[in-house]
C-alpha cells in the first residue's frame, strides 16, 4: 500500500511497473478536475464521464510507452483535446482552451503541439488511404467536415446503415494500424467520436 506522501512521478513509476493500486491513486487525485473541466465547458454528464475513462484508459492502456514528466500537464493537454472532438467548430476549441486552461496551460509547448499536430494528420492520412475510396470519403465528411451520418447518406445517396458500417470500419483500421504512442491523443478525438454516431 502506498503512503500519501508519494508523488506523482513515483505512482507513475509504479503504474509503469503495472502496479494498479498506484493507477487508482492517481484516478482518484485527478479524475474530479478532468470531470469537472469537460462539464464546465459540454453541460453533458455523459460525455464529460467519457472524456474521464478514455483519458484514464488510455493513460493505463500505454502506461509501458507514455512518457510523462508532469501527470498534471498531460491531463490538461488530453482534455483540451478531448473537448475539441466534442465541439463543432476550431474557434469554439481555440476558446474554451483559453479561458479552461489560462495562460500557464496554453503557453506549454505550443509551437510543439502544432509540429505534432501535423505529424498526426500526415501520419493519419497515409493510414486512410489504404481504406477503400467510398470508406475514406465518409470518414472525412464525418470527422473533418462534422457531418451526421444522416447527413452524409442524403449526400452520397446511401443508407444511413452503409454510412455506419463504413465508419465502424474506418475506426477499426485506424486501431490496427496505428501503434505509436504519440497518436493516442489524435486516436482519442476519432475513436470517441464513435459515441456519437
Amino acid at each position: 500500500m502506498f503512503h500519501i506522501e508519494l508523488t506523482d512521478t513515483d505512482l507513475w513509476n509504479a503504474i509503469r511497473s503495472d502496479d494498479q493500486h498506484a493507477f487508482n491513486r492517481l484516478f482518484d487525485k485527478y479524475w474530479v478536475s478532468v470531470y469537472k473541466t469537460g462539464y464546465k465547458y459540454l453541460k453533458d454528464k455523459e460525455a464529460s464521464q467519457e472524456i474521464v475513462h478514455d483519458i484514464f484508459l488510455s493513460i493505463w492502456n500505454r502506461r509501458h510507452t507514455l512518457e510523462i514528466a508532469s501527470f498534471r500537464s498531460f491531463l490538461l493537454t488530453a482534455t483540451r483535446y478531448q473537448i475539441y472532438s466534442r465541439q463543432k467548430s476550431k474557434q469554439t476549441f481555440v476558446t474554451v482552451a483559453n479561458e479552461t486552461l489560462g495562460n500557464e496551460f496554453m503557453s506549454y509547448s505550443e509551437a510543439d503541439t502544432k509540429i505534432r499536430q501535423s505529424e498526426l494528420y500526415q501520419q493519419l492520412n497515409s493510414t486512410l488511404l489504404q481504406l477503400p475510396k467510398r470508406c475514406q470519403e465518409i470518414f472525412r465528411l464525418s470527422r473533418f467536415e462534422y457531418m451526421s451520418n444522416d447527413e452524409i447518406a442524403i449526400r452520397l445517396g446511401i443508407s444511413k446503415r452503409t454510412v455506419e458500417n463504413q465508419l465502424t470500419m474506418a475506426l477499426k483500421h485506424l486501431r490496427l494500424h496505428i501503434k505509436n504512442g504519440s497518436v493516442v491523443i489524435l486516436l482519442l478525438i476519432l475513436i470517441n467520436a464513435e459515441t456519437h454516431l
